[in-house]
């Protein structure tokens, strides 16, 4: 069934159209996971020749986006998550072929033992079901989505931004083409095809029951609205508040590496560091180093006093250091030693990723293992945050909550388990 929504709906009639795709994600839900691993890695590779093919009608359509999105006065950093390319087309290609490669996760036994009474005790995975996602500006998360749903046999709804909705629409016809190449039901994947925010609203409230989670990834606002009203599971994180932490047996040439690429590789991602640290017995002579550089790479600086003192740059206010600016701005603080440092992310992270440079082995693993983020690093820019640089083929998001998902989230964060139980006859005593 393919539903199609006007674009100004009454909301009675959208709660309707809502809930019957809701029902039709159920069924298809149902009918690819008994499809088979095969099948759903045939539909894939279908899907990902769609996208290919489709590379022209997915320009045209951006195109239109673009221009819309620049008459709204939209952002540089959510303009550069809006863009399609000839690159980025082939790679979200390129990702899905890399979810079609992975192992298929559903039936995977994670752990089995035998009770003394002979029971045979299995864990096993399986589909969550149907998923919602809910996401803002980028128009790749449409193919990211619905290819690890699939991979991992749920269903997906997918509701885009406003601003992106002609793409993500173009998208969506590749990804159900691909799924009917095959004979897999298209409606395995839904995009909402109305920018009316009510839609969410009727998402969140679950869909009479045929939605097990949803799935939000864009800005502040909007994760904060789905964590609020939300009354299914939600599977997220609020914001990216990554830190790089220079430490005093930092490399100088990687430190300064690692920072450009950290905060400027492509400032409008979650994973692009906000805040550097840098220890105090360096700073002196370390950062007017790594200040330079990042300055000329043109990022503007906004440091604490010791920070300042060290360094002529702007003066940072408290809001700096819990500010997400998705933008070339750095906050900038000199902290006392690697307690120094956690004690500033603990207060000011938002849990996603945090990355120490140093050569010191015993500073990096006590970094590693202390700090409470989603994603840890040594050595490595904050910009790895990504399930494709994970091996995860694609992600729907980073979560940082306290469920069973955390860090990137790819195929085997959408499956749960069951526990499979057998005997030979067994009664209870």
């Amino acid at each position: 069934m393919t539903i199609q929504l006007p674009l100004a709906a009454h909301d009675a009639g959208l709660a309707g159209i809502m809930m019957a795709m809701g029902a039709a994600a159920r069924d298809a839900s149902a009918t690819v996971a008994k499809a088979g691993p095969d099948k759903r890695t045939a539909a894939l590779k279908a899907m990902a020749a769609r996208i290919r093919a489709a590379a022209p009608a997915l320009l045209d359509a951006n195109r239109q986006d673009m221009i819309a999105a620049n008459a709204k006065g939209i952002s540089g950093a959510m303009l550069d998550r809006l863009e399609l390319t000839p690159s980025r087309i082939e790679a979200m290609a390129k990702g899905i072929e890399d979810v079609a490669a992975l192992p298929d996760p559903v039936g995977d036994v994670m752990a089995t033992w035998t009770r003394p009474n002979g029971l045979e005790i299995s864990r096993v995975r399986g589909p969550i079901g149907v998923i919602g996602i809910i996401y803002e500006s980028r128009p790749n998360v449409t193919a990211d989505a619905g290819a690890l749903c699939l991979r991992a046999a749920n269903a997906a709804i997918l509701r885009g931004g406003s601003e992106s909705l002609k793409s993500s629409r173009a998208i969506a016809d590749c990804l159900r083409a691909g799924l009917a190449d095959v004979g897999l039901p298209q409606d395995a994947i839904q995009l909402v095809q109305t920018p009316d925010r009510a839609a969410v609203g009727h998402l969140l409230s679950g869909l009479g029951g045929k939605l097990d989670v949803v799935v939000p990834r864009g800005g502040k606002s909007l994760v904060a609205r789905v964590q609020e009203e939300a009354r299914v599971p939600v599977i997220g994180h609020l914001e990216g508040l990554c830190h790089t932490y220079i430490h005093a047996k930092a490399d100088p040439a990687k430190a300064e590496a690692i920072i450009l690429n950290a905060k400027l590789r492509r400032v409008g991602v979650c994973g692009s560091t906000e805040t550097m640290l840098i220890d105090a017995s360096i700073a002196p002579t370390l950062l007017p180093r790594l200040a330079k550089a990042l300055e000329a790479a043109g990022c503007e600086l906004r440091g604490d006093e010791r920070a300042c003192a060290i360094h002529p740059m702007i003066a940072a206010s408290e809001q700096d250091w819990t500010t997400e600016y998705l933008a070339p701005i750095l906050s900038v603080a000199v902290v006392d030693g690697i307690e120094g440092a956690m004690a500033h992310i603990a207060r000011y992270g938002s849990q996603h990723t945090d990355s120490i440079v140093t050569e010191d082995d015993a500073a990096a693993e006590r970094f590693l293992a202390e700090v409470d983020s989603a994603i840890v690093m040594r050595n490595a820019s904050t910009q790895f945050a990504d399930g494709a640089e994970f091996g995860m083929g694609a992600e729907i998001g980073i979560a940082t909550g306290r469920l069973h998902a955390r860090g990137p989230v790819g195929a085997e964060q959408l499956t749960i388990f069951k526990y499979v139980v057998r005997g030979t006859g067994q009664t209870r005593p």
